[in-house]
Protein backbone atom coordinates (compact mmCIF):
# COMPACT_ATOMS: atom_id res chain seq x y z
CA UNK A 1 0.00 0.00 0.00
CA UNK A 2 1.67 3.21 -1.18
CA UNK A 3 -0.30 5.51 1.13
CA UNK A 4 -0.76 3.99 4.60
CA UNK A 5 -3.42 5.83 6.58
CA UNK A 6 -5.43 5.39 9.76
CA UNK A 7 -7.65 8.40 9.05
CA UNK A 8 -8.82 9.60 5.66
CA UNK A 9 -11.27 12.09 4.20
CA UNK A 10 -13.01 11.58 0.86
CA UNK A 11 -14.33 14.82 -0.63
CA UNK A 12 -17.38 14.51 -2.92
CA UNK A 13 -18.82 17.99 -3.13
CA UNK A 14 -21.31 17.67 -5.96
CA UNK A 15 -24.79 16.22 -6.51
CA UNK A 16 -26.52 13.13 -5.09
CA UNK A 17 -25.71 10.97 -8.11
CA UNK A 18 -22.03 11.87 -7.88
CA UNK A 19 -21.95 10.82 -4.24
CA UNK A 20 -23.71 7.52 -5.02
CA UNK A 21 -21.24 6.71 -7.80
CA UNK A 22 -18.38 7.22 -5.35
CA UNK A 23 -19.55 4.31 -3.17
CA UNK A 24 -17.50 1.70 -5.10
CA UNK A 25 -14.39 3.70 -4.20
CA UNK A 26 -15.53 3.90 -0.56
CA UNK A 27 -16.00 0.12 -0.49
CA UNK A 28 -12.57 -0.38 -2.01
CA UNK A 29 -11.04 1.86 0.64
CA UNK A 30 -12.81 0.08 3.48
CA UNK A 31 -11.77 -3.40 2.32
CA UNK A 32 -8.17 -2.26 1.88
CA UNK A 33 -7.79 -0.12 5.00
CA UNK A 34 -9.81 -2.24 7.43
CA UNK A 35 -10.71 -0.32 10.59
CA UNK A 36 -9.38 3.04 9.39
CA UNK A 37 -11.52 6.13 9.92
CA UNK A 38 -13.10 6.95 6.54
CA UNK A 39 -15.04 10.24 6.63
CA UNK A 40 -16.83 11.75 3.63
CA UNK A 41 -17.34 15.46 3.01
CA UNK A 42 -20.45 16.24 0.91
CA UNK A 43 -22.82 19.09 0.17
CA UNK A 44 -25.80 19.54 2.46
CA UNK A 45 -28.80 17.73 1.02
CA UNK A 46 -26.78 14.90 -0.53
CA UNK A 47 -25.82 13.05 2.65
CA UNK A 48 -28.96 10.87 2.57
CA UNK A 49 -27.51 8.72 -0.21
CA UNK A 50 -24.86 7.49 2.25
CA UNK A 51 -27.38 6.54 4.94
CA UNK A 52 -26.53 3.15 6.39
CA UNK A 53 -23.41 2.78 4.26
CA UNK A 54 -21.17 0.31 6.15
CA UNK A 55 -17.99 1.68 4.60
CA UNK A 56 -18.35 5.23 5.92
CA UNK A 57 -17.34 6.30 9.42
CA UNK A 58 -18.81 9.81 9.45
CA UNK A 59 -20.47 12.16 6.96
CA UNK A 60 -19.53 15.84 7.14
CA UNK A 61 -21.70 18.37 5.31
CA UNK A 62 -20.99 21.82 3.98
CA UNK A 63 -23.02 24.34 1.99
CA UNK A 64 -22.28 24.79 -1.68
CA UNK A 65 -21.34 28.40 -0.95
CA UNK A 66 -20.47 28.52 2.77
CA UNK A 67 -20.33 31.85 4.54
CA UNK A 68 -17.26 32.80 6.55
CA UNK A 69 -18.65 31.41 9.78
CA UNK A 70 -19.54 28.02 8.29
CA UNK A 71 -16.24 27.81 6.46
CA UNK A 72 -14.28 28.53 9.63
CA UNK A 73 -16.27 25.87 11.47
CA UNK A 74 -15.52 23.31 8.75
CA UNK A 75 -11.80 24.10 8.73
CA UNK A 76 -11.61 23.78 12.51
CA UNK A 77 -13.20 20.34 12.22
CA UNK A 78 -11.02 18.93 9.43
CA UNK A 79 -7.72 20.83 9.65
CA UNK A 80 -4.84 18.32 9.56
CA UNK A 81 -7.04 15.73 11.23
CA UNK A 82 -6.42 13.14 8.52
CA UNK A 83 -3.46 11.19 7.21
CA UNK A 84 -4.83 11.19 3.69
CA UNK A 85 -7.42 13.22 1.75
CA UNK A 86 -8.96 12.28 -1.60
CA UNK A 87 -10.83 14.86 -3.71
CA UNK A 88 -12.84 13.18 -6.47
CA UNK A 89 -13.94 16.44 -8.11
CA UNK A 90 -11.47 18.76 -9.78
CA UNK A 91 -12.92 22.10 -8.68
CA UNK A 92 -10.99 24.64 -6.66
CA UNK A 93 -12.85 24.09 -3.38
CA UNK A 94 -12.33 20.31 -3.21
CA UNK A 95 -8.60 20.86 -3.79
CA UNK A 96 -8.46 23.47 -1.03
CA UNK A 97 -10.44 21.26 1.36
CA UNK A 98 -8.00 18.41 0.73
CA UNK A 99 -5.02 20.72 1.38
CA UNK A 100 -6.52 21.78 4.71
CA UNK A 101 -7.51 18.25 5.77
CA UNK A 102 -4.31 16.24 5.34
CA UNK A 103 -0.58 16.38 4.64
CA UNK A 104 -0.92 13.70 1.98
CA UNK A 105 -3.43 14.31 -0.78
CA UNK A 106 -4.55 12.46 -3.90
CA UNK A 107 -6.88 14.54 -6.07
CA UNK A 108 -8.48 14.34 -9.48
CA UNK A 109 -7.07 17.04 -11.75
CA UNK A 110 -7.90 18.31 -15.27
CA UNK A 111 -5.96 16.82 -18.15
CA UNK A 112 -4.26 20.11 -18.98
CA UNK A 113 -4.30 23.83 -18.30
CA UNK A 114 -1.77 26.23 -16.87
CA UNK A 115 -4.37 27.71 -14.53
CA UNK A 116 -4.93 24.26 -13.00
CA UNK A 117 -1.23 23.50 -12.44
CA UNK A 118 -1.40 24.45 -8.75
CA UNK A 119 -3.73 21.50 -8.13
CA UNK A 120 -0.97 19.13 -9.17
CA UNK A 121 1.58 21.05 -7.14
CA UNK A 122 -0.28 20.64 -3.84
CA UNK A 123 -0.92 16.87 -4.22
CA UNK A 124 1.16 13.85 -3.35
CA UNK A 125 -0.28 12.13 -6.44
CA UNK A 126 -3.19 12.68 -8.76
CA UNK A 127 -5.77 11.05 -11.01
CA UNK A 128 -6.27 12.68 -14.38
CA UNK A 129 -9.88 13.56 -15.25
CA UNK A 130 -11.48 12.03 -18.33
CA UNK A 131 -15.01 13.41 -18.53
CA UNK A 132 -15.81 12.11 -22.03
CA UNK A 133 -14.52 8.57 -22.49
CA UNK A 134 -14.55 7.02 -19.00
CA UNK A 135 -17.53 6.12 -16.85
CA UNK A 136 -17.66 7.99 -13.55
CA UNK A 137 -17.43 4.78 -11.49
CA UNK A 138 -14.24 3.75 -13.31
CA UNK A 139 -12.90 7.30 -13.07
CA UNK A 140 -13.36 7.22 -9.30
CA UNK A 141 -11.82 3.76 -9.00
CA UNK A 142 -8.60 5.01 -10.58
CA UNK A 143 -7.78 6.32 -7.12
CA UNK A 144 -7.33 2.64 -6.18
CA UNK A 145 -4.55 2.31 -8.75
CA UNK A 146 -2.69 5.28 -7.30
CA UNK A 147 -3.15 3.95 -3.76
CA UNK A 148 -2.10 0.45 -4.78
CA UNK A 149 -5.30 -1.27 -3.62
CA UNK A 150 -7.84 -3.58 -5.27
CA UNK A 151 -10.87 -2.17 -7.09
CA UNK A 152 -14.43 -3.14 -6.11
CA UNK A 153 -17.18 -2.10 -8.50
CA UNK A 154 -20.43 -2.44 -6.54
CA UNK A 155 -22.54 0.71 -6.11
CA UNK A 156 -23.89 0.74 -2.54
CA UNK A 157 -27.46 2.06 -2.15
CA UNK A 158 -28.63 3.85 1.01
CA UNK A 159 -30.45 1.96 3.76
CA UNK A 160 -33.25 3.01 6.08
CA UNK A 161 -33.88 0.67 9.06
CA UNK A 162 -37.63 1.36 9.14
CA UNK A 163 -38.23 1.66 5.39
CA UNK A 164 -40.52 -1.36 5.22
CA UNK A 165 -42.85 -0.06 7.94
CA UNK A 166 -42.86 3.45 6.46
CA UNK A 167 -43.81 2.15 3.01
CA UNK A 168 -46.52 -0.13 4.38
CA UNK A 169 -48.22 2.94 5.83
CA UNK A 170 -48.03 4.84 2.56
CA UNK A 171 -48.83 2.16 -0.04
CA UNK A 172 -52.34 0.84 -0.78
CA UNK A 173 -50.89 -2.47 -1.98
CA UNK A 174 -48.46 -5.16 -0.89
CA UNK A 175 -44.79 -4.79 -1.77
CA UNK A 176 -44.46 -8.55 -1.94
CA UNK A 177 -47.49 -9.51 -4.01
CA UNK A 178 -48.93 -6.75 -6.17
CA UNK A 179 -47.09 -5.78 -9.37
CA UNK A 180 -46.05 -2.15 -9.54
CA UNK A 181 -43.76 0.11 -11.52
CA UNK A 182 -41.91 3.19 -10.32
CA UNK A 183 -41.66 6.39 -12.37
CA UNK A 184 -39.22 9.21 -11.65
CA UNK A 185 -40.22 11.95 -14.06
CA UNK A 186 -38.47 15.12 -12.90
CA UNK A 187 -34.68 15.56 -13.10
CA UNK A 188 -32.88 18.53 -11.64
CA UNK A 189 -32.59 20.17 -15.07
CA UNK A 190 -35.47 20.78 -17.47
CA UNK A 191 -33.43 19.75 -20.49
CA UNK A 192 -33.28 16.16 -19.18
CA UNK A 193 -37.08 15.75 -19.05
CA UNK A 194 -39.17 13.48 -21.23
CA UNK A 195 -42.47 14.88 -22.54
CA UNK A 196 -45.36 14.94 -20.06
CA UNK A 197 -47.79 13.16 -22.40
CA UNK A 198 -45.30 10.29 -22.61
CA UNK A 199 -45.57 9.67 -18.89
CA UNK A 200 -49.37 9.85 -19.05
CA UNK A 201 -49.44 7.23 -21.81
CA UNK A 202 -47.08 4.97 -19.86
CA UNK A 203 -49.33 5.16 -16.79
CA UNK A 204 -52.31 4.20 -18.97
CA UNK A 205 -50.32 1.32 -20.40
CA UNK A 206 -49.47 -0.09 -16.98
CA UNK A 207 -53.07 0.37 -15.86
CA UNK A 208 -54.13 -1.89 -18.74
CA UNK A 209 -51.85 -4.58 -17.33
CA UNK A 210 -53.09 -4.32 -13.76
CA UNK A 211 -49.98 -2.57 -12.45
CA UNK A 212 -49.88 0.08 -9.81
CA UNK A 213 -47.57 3.00 -10.59
CA UNK A 214 -45.67 4.84 -7.87
CA UNK A 215 -44.28 8.29 -8.64
CA UNK A 216 -41.15 9.30 -6.74
CA UNK A 217 -39.64 12.77 -6.65
CA UNK A 218 -38.12 15.50 -4.56
CA UNK A 219 -39.86 17.88 -2.22
CA UNK A 220 -39.28 21.10 -4.18
CA UNK A 221 -42.34 23.17 -5.03
CA UNK A 222 -41.82 23.14 -8.80
CA UNK A 223 -41.19 19.40 -8.93
CA UNK A 224 -44.22 18.58 -6.80
CA UNK A 225 -46.39 20.83 -8.96
CA UNK A 226 -45.17 19.11 -12.13
CA UNK A 227 -45.93 15.68 -10.67
CA UNK A 228 -49.39 16.77 -9.49
CA UNK A 229 -50.20 18.06 -12.97
CA UNK A 230 -49.12 14.76 -14.49
CA UNK A 231 -50.99 12.60 -11.97
CA UNK A 232 -54.19 14.58 -12.54
CA UNK A 233 -54.21 13.22 -16.10
CA UNK A 234 -53.29 9.65 -15.14
CA UNK A 235 -55.48 6.66 -14.19
CA UNK A 236 -56.37 5.80 -10.60
CA UNK A 237 -53.65 3.17 -10.42
CA UNK A 238 -51.07 5.94 -9.84
CA UNK A 239 -49.79 6.88 -6.39
CA UNK A 240 -47.93 10.17 -5.93
CA UNK A 241 -45.16 9.87 -3.31
CA UNK A 242 -43.06 12.80 -4.55
CA UNK A 243 -41.46 14.51 -1.58
CA UNK A 244 -42.74 11.88 0.87
CA UNK A 245 -39.86 9.38 0.91
CA UNK A 246 -36.25 9.57 2.00
CA UNK A 247 -33.58 7.95 -0.14
CA UNK A 248 -33.42 4.85 2.05
CA UNK A 249 -37.16 4.32 1.58
CA UNK A 250 -36.87 4.91 -2.17
CA UNK A 251 -34.11 2.30 -2.24
CA UNK A 252 -36.32 -0.24 -0.46
CA UNK A 253 -39.24 0.54 -2.79
CA UNK A 254 -37.09 0.02 -5.88
CA UNK A 255 -35.94 -3.39 -4.67
CA UNK A 256 -39.55 -4.62 -4.83
CA UNK A 257 -40.77 -3.04 -8.08
CA UNK A 258 -41.31 -4.98 -11.29
CA UNK A 259 -39.92 -2.11 -13.36
CA UNK A 260 -38.47 1.36 -13.01
CA UNK A 261 -38.61 4.11 -15.64
CA UNK A 262 -36.69 7.33 -15.17
CA UNK A 263 -34.61 10.02 -16.78
CA UNK A 264 -31.02 11.09 -16.11
CA UNK A 265 -31.27 11.54 -12.36
CA UNK A 266 -29.84 10.09 -9.16
CA UNK A 267 -32.87 7.83 -8.58
CA UNK A 268 -32.22 6.15 -11.93
CA UNK A 269 -28.69 5.35 -10.76
CA UNK A 270 -30.18 4.06 -7.52
CA UNK A 271 -32.67 1.80 -9.36
CA UNK A 272 -29.85 0.26 -11.36
CA UNK A 273 -27.76 -0.23 -8.22
CA UNK A 274 -30.45 -2.16 -6.30
CA UNK A 275 -31.03 -4.49 -9.27
CA UNK A 276 -34.43 -3.23 -10.42
CA UNK A 277 -35.20 -3.72 -14.13
CA UNK A 278 -34.36 -0.16 -15.15
CA UNK A 279 -35.43 1.79 -18.24
CA UNK A 280 -33.31 4.96 -18.44
CA UNK A 281 -34.40 7.70 -20.86
CA UNK A 282 -31.34 9.73 -21.93
CA UNK A 283 -31.02 12.71 -24.26
CA UNK A 284 -28.13 15.21 -24.20
CA UNK A 285 -26.17 13.28 -21.55
CA UNK A 286 -23.19 11.16 -22.60
CA UNK A 287 -23.97 7.51 -21.63
CA UNK A 288 -20.29 6.62 -21.64
CA UNK A 289 -19.67 8.69 -18.52
CA UNK A 290 -23.12 8.99 -16.90
CA UNK A 291 -25.24 5.94 -17.75
CA UNK A 292 -26.57 4.00 -14.73
CA UNK A 293 -24.05 1.44 -13.51
CA UNK A 294 -25.73 -1.98 -13.93
CA UNK A 295 -26.19 -4.17 -10.87
CA UNK A 296 -23.45 -6.79 -10.68
CA UNK A 297 -21.32 -5.21 -13.40
CA UNK A 298 -17.66 -5.52 -12.43
CA UNK A 299 -15.44 -4.84 -15.42
CA UNK A 300 -12.91 -2.11 -16.07
CA UNK A 301 -14.75 -1.27 -19.26
CA UNK A 302 -17.43 1.34 -19.84
CA UNK A 303 -20.82 -0.44 -19.70
CA UNK A 304 -22.40 1.73 -22.41
CA UNK A 305 -21.31 3.28 -25.68
CA UNK A 306 -21.88 6.86 -26.75
CA UNK A 307 -24.74 6.32 -29.19
CA UNK A 308 -27.74 4.07 -29.46
CA UNK A 309 -30.36 2.32 -27.40
CA UNK A 310 -28.55 -0.47 -25.57
CA UNK A 311 -28.94 -2.93 -22.74
CA UNK A 312 -26.40 -4.09 -20.16
CA UNK A 313 -27.61 -6.36 -17.34
CA UNK A 314 -30.67 -4.92 -15.62
CA UNK A 315 -30.39 -1.55 -17.40
CA UNK A 316 -31.97 -0.66 -20.73
CA UNK A 317 -30.81 2.77 -21.85
CA UNK A 318 -33.15 4.31 -24.42
CA UNK A 319 -31.51 7.23 -26.17
CA UNK A 320 -33.47 10.15 -27.58
CA UNK A 321 -33.87 10.75 -31.29
CA UNK A 322 -31.48 12.71 -33.52
CA UNK A 323 -28.03 12.66 -35.08
CA UNK A 324 -26.87 15.27 -32.58
CA UNK A 325 -27.39 12.96 -29.59
CA UNK A 326 -25.60 13.08 -27.22
CA UNK A 327 -24.71 16.75 -27.61
CA UNK A 328 -23.54 17.35 -23.99
CA UNK A 329 -25.40 20.68 -24.11
CA UNK A 330 -27.97 22.11 -21.71
CA UNK A 331 -30.94 21.70 -24.04
CA UNK A 332 -31.52 22.91 -27.56
CA UNK A 333 -31.45 26.54 -26.41
CA UNK A 334 -28.28 26.00 -24.37
CA UNK A 335 -29.71 26.80 -20.97
CA UNK A 336 -30.83 24.61 -18.08
CA UNK A 337 -34.52 25.44 -18.48
CA UNK A 338 -34.73 24.74 -22.19
CA UNK A 339 -36.20 21.55 -23.61
CA UNK A 340 -34.32 18.94 -25.59
CA UNK A 341 -35.83 17.97 -28.93
CA UNK A 342 -34.30 14.49 -28.73
CA UNK A 343 -36.39 13.69 -25.64
CA UNK A 344 -39.48 15.57 -26.82
CA UNK A 345 -39.51 13.40 -29.95
CA UNK A 346 -38.81 10.10 -28.16
CA UNK A 347 -41.90 8.02 -28.93
CA UNK A 348 -44.09 6.21 -26.44
CA UNK A 349 -44.00 3.17 -28.72
CA UNK A 350 -40.21 2.93 -28.40
CA UNK A 351 -40.41 3.10 -24.61
CA UNK A 352 -43.18 0.48 -24.47
CA UNK A 353 -41.15 -1.84 -26.68
CA UNK A 354 -38.23 -1.41 -24.33
CA UNK A 355 -40.40 -2.04 -21.27
CA UNK A 356 -41.74 -5.26 -22.77
CA UNK A 357 -38.31 -6.46 -23.79
CA UNK A 358 -36.94 -5.89 -20.30
CA UNK A 359 -39.94 -7.40 -18.50
CA UNK A 360 -40.16 -10.44 -20.75
CA UNK A 361 -36.53 -11.30 -20.04
CA UNK A 362 -36.82 -10.95 -16.27
CA UNK A 363 -36.58 -14.21 -14.34
CA UNK A 364 -39.61 -13.50 -12.15
CA UNK A 365 -42.05 -12.98 -15.06
CA UNK A 366 -44.10 -16.09 -15.78
CA UNK A 367 -44.75 -17.30 -19.32
CA UNK A 368 -48.48 -16.66 -18.83
CA UNK A 369 -47.76 -13.06 -17.84
CA UNK A 370 -45.47 -12.60 -20.83
CA UNK A 371 -48.26 -13.61 -23.23
CA UNK A 372 -50.69 -11.19 -21.57
CA UNK A 373 -48.08 -8.45 -21.77
CA UNK A 374 -47.60 -8.94 -25.52
CA UNK A 375 -51.37 -9.11 -26.24
CA UNK A 376 -52.08 -5.93 -24.32
CA UNK A 377 -49.17 -4.18 -26.00
CA UNK A 378 -50.75 -4.84 -29.40
CA UNK A 379 -54.16 -3.57 -28.24
CA UNK A 380 -52.66 -0.46 -26.64
CA UNK A 381 -50.65 0.53 -29.68
CA UNK A 382 -53.61 0.06 -32.02
CA UNK A 383 -55.80 2.51 -30.10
Amino acid sequence: MRFPADKMLVIVTRRIGDVLLTTPLLRSLRLAYGNALIDVLVYMGTEGVLAGNPHVSNVITVSKHPNIREYASLVSRIFRRYDLALAVQCGDRPAIYSFEAARKRVNVVPACGVREAWKRFITSAWVELDSENTHTVIQNLRFCDVLGIRRYYEVIPPESPKANQALERKLPFSLCGDPFAVFHMVPLRVYKRWKLEGWVKMAEYFACQGFYVVITGGGGGEEKAYVRAAVSRMPKNVLNLAGRLNLGEVSFLLRSCRLYIGVDTSVTHLAAAVGAPTVALYGPTNPVTWAPWPHGYGMDKNPFERKGTQRVGNVLLIQGEGDCVPCHQEGCEWNRRSKSRCLEELSVRKVIEGVNMLLSSADFVSEQYKSVLIDQDVVFLEK
